[in-house]
């Protein structure tokens, strides 16, 4: 299983980062290994001092494809998702600045959280869904996916163009304006169509 990951794909969020609106999708992996397991808690790790949450909509991919058209992309899932891409903005800014690749700050152990998944068939048009993000019940990100640049279709189309997409793949599609930092003892959750889809402590 991979985790693909679109980054700056709401032109909002771009703009709060000082990053330039993409003319084309911008694309990072995550590892397996970055996924949060089931009921544990979040832990800041101790080369940061400054991460942030970021809420994305994810797509669970469920077959193999390559190259694929976009009118064909929506065979390709079946099941939506919400959950966080914990970004160490500081070491990231670091590594920017220097024209370095930056996966340490995207990649490391938990930061990937992956909530519950619903089945797509629930929603009318999953390019209209709104989420949210709270921290100590105040919201913090408010989302549709409405307002991505690339829509979920297109983005499996531009990412298989790539990477072979295989059975299990889930798809980190952006996150929208209000990413901040998290620090011990926050809870955070995170809502899909007003439905509750994951919450977890920070340590």
């Amino acid at each position: 299983m991979k985790l693909i990951c679109i980054g700056r794909n709401y032109a909002a969020h771009a703009a709060e980062l000082g990053n330039e609106r993409p003319t084309e999708p911008v694309v990072f992996i995550k590892p397996d290994s970055a996924v949060l397991p089931k009921e544990q808690d979040f832990y800041i790790p101790e080369f940061s001092n400054e991460v942030h949450y970021e809420v994305e909509v994810l797509v669970k991919i469920n077959k193999v494809g390559k190259h694929i058209a976009q009118k064909f992309a929506h065979k390709y899932y079946d099941e939506i998702g919400l959950g966080i891409d914990f970004t160490a903005r500081d070491m990231q800014r670091s590594l920017k600045a220097k024209g370095l690749p930056w996966e340490k700050a995207k990649g490391f152990d938990g930061a990937a959280v992956i909530g519950k998944w619903l089945p797509k068939s629930q929603y009318e048009n999953v390019d209209k869904l709104a989420f949210q993000l709270k921290k100590n019940q105040e919201v913090v990100q408010e989302g549709d996916t409405a307002l991505m640049l690339w829509k979920i279709d297109e983005l499996i189309a531009y990412v298989s163009s790539f990477f072979m997409l295989k059975k299990g793949d889930i798809l980190f599609t952006g996150t929208p304006a209000g990413v901040g930092k998290v620090s011990p003892n926050d809870y955070l959750s995170g809502t899909l169509e007003g439905e509750e889809m994951f919450s977890i402590n920070v340590r």
